[in-house]
């Protein structure tokens, strides 16, 4: 009898957010009190449905061990690479050790801490019987204008079927990891795990989720995040 498929998930924070202009990574910023990274981890470690994770941290993140999650039992830490997709790569080489080529991983930016636990489940189920897997994402619902170098309009995009991609992105474990493997290899840049399942020759699904699930790249957008966690908070 085959073991049941396991849920993990993988947290790139190897990162410096140097956009924020800020003198410690951005995932390290207090949030409403407490660090923008334990307010992710704890969406994705306290999640009834998933098993385990792993964080990639930088090799000088001397920060780390103030987090609330630093010797959480179900969370491995591994060392990050050069960029995201480096530091994925060692979380899922970390993985193959616990987990199965066929079990799910989640892939979560530390800078999201406002995903929904309504979210993930609406992922979970969508993804679960899809050949290649997905991502969540919102429709884009803006004009969409392209410019030159300068910022001189050159094109007004077709709007119809683009989508801004979040994550968490689910792929299967042996999946994205051997995708990922072949486009470092190839010198092809991924800017996430999707990208690299696309070059693979796979079509991972858009799932669609709420837009507060935002990344925290500036600083404007902590205060935004903090009136989503207790916009959140109000509705439990």
């Amino acid at each position: 009898m085959s073991s049941p498929v396991r849920h993990w998930a993988v947290i790139p924070a190897a990162g410096v957010g140097r956009r924020m202009g800020s003198a410690i990574p951005k995932q390290y910023l207090d949030l409403a009190g407490r660090p923008v990274i334990d307010h992710t981890l704890e969406r994705l470690l306290l999640h009834p449905r998933i098993d385990g994770a792993v964080v990639a941290l930088g090799a000088e993140d001397g920060w780390w061990p103030d987090s609330a999650f630093a010797d959480h039992p179900d969370l491995q830490r591994v060392t990050g690479g050069a960029e995201r997709c480096h530091s994925v790569l060692n979380a899922l080489d970390a993985l193959t050790a616990r987990g199965a080529a066929d079990d799910w991983v989640l892939v979560h930016d530390a800078a999201r801490p406002c995903i929904r636990r309504w979210d993930i489940d609406k992922l979970m189920d969508t993804i679960s019987d899809h050949p290649a897997g997905g991502l969540l994402g919102v429709p884009v619902r803006d004009t969409m204008k392209r410019t030159d170098a300068r910022g001189g309009v050159v094109a007004t995009v077709d709007r119809s079927h683009l989508w801004h991609a979040f994550t968490p992105q689910m792929f299967r474990l042996g999946m994205l990891r051997k995708a990922l493997h072949g486009a470092i290899a190839a010198g092809v840049a991924v800017t996430d795990e999707a990208s690299a399942m696309e070059w693979a020759g796979h079509r991972p699904q858009m799932v669609e989720g709420h837009d507060d699930n935002i990344k925290i790249t500036r600083a404007a957008d902590l205060s935004l995040a903090a009136f989503y966690l207790q916009s959140q908070s109000s509705l439990h």
